[in-house]
């Protein structure tokens, strides 16, 4: 009886400290976490509208960084376009996507926040070819409108990965779908810009 009273404490006492040590670990890293992740949504903003560079972009959305307005001039003036998030449910993960666009609903650029699709196949999704500067899949989407984008088998515009059509069609489907929930918000600030 004895032991097990003394084997119980010591493994209360170690799962105490480990708790405690993974606590303050936590504690540490979060706020760098944050920071890091701040700083990757900044960068891709200002991958997907470069005309943004010089100015700001606001968010404007419900949900915190979820949808920006991007400005040419740091004051908040000359509007350059609007930038969201996209999340579709690719082969093995939810791809999130930073979805820039101009003010006619056509994509200037994305960029890929997260996946974590098959090495090899879906993650393909990110793949700069040799030679070249940035990813050939997402270079396919530029100048393309954000309401009709889709694959090649859905008979749209964008080549799919081969091997990777789900990862493929997670990323077009996503920016066509988050692009019809933000429409009608994108519609009043345009009006409300331009009056």
């Amino acid at each position: 009886m004895r032991n097990i009273i003394k084997l119980s404490s010591i493994l209360t006492l170690v799962t105490a400290i480990a708790a405690l040590a993974l606590a303050g670990v936590n504690t540490i890293t979060k706020p760098l976490i944050e920071e890091q992740m701040r700083l990757a949504v900044h960068n891709a903003l200002l991958e997907v509208l470069p005309e943004a560079s010089g100015g700001v972009c606001v968010d404007v959305g419900e949900k915190k960084g979820e949808l920006f307005e991007a400005y040419s001039s740091p004051d908040t003036t000359g509007l350059a376009g609007f930038a969201f998030k996209a999340y579709g449910k690719g082969y093995s993960s939810t791809i999130e996507t930073m979805v820039g666009l101009d003010l006619n609903g056509n994509i200037k650029g994305i960029k890929i926040l997260f996946q974590q699709e098959t090495p090899g196949l879906g993650s393909k999704i990110e793949e700069i070819k040799y030679g070249k500067s940035k990813p050939w899949f997402q270079e396919q989407f530029k100048n393309k409108n954000a309401e009709r984008v889709a694959v090649d088998k859905d008979d749209g515009e964008i080549k799919s990965i081969t091997g990777a059509t789900i990862s493929s069609r997670a990323v077009t489907n996503s920016i066509r779908n988050g692009f019809k929930k933000i429409k009608p918000r994108l519609e009043k600030i345009i009006k409300g810009e331009q009056k």
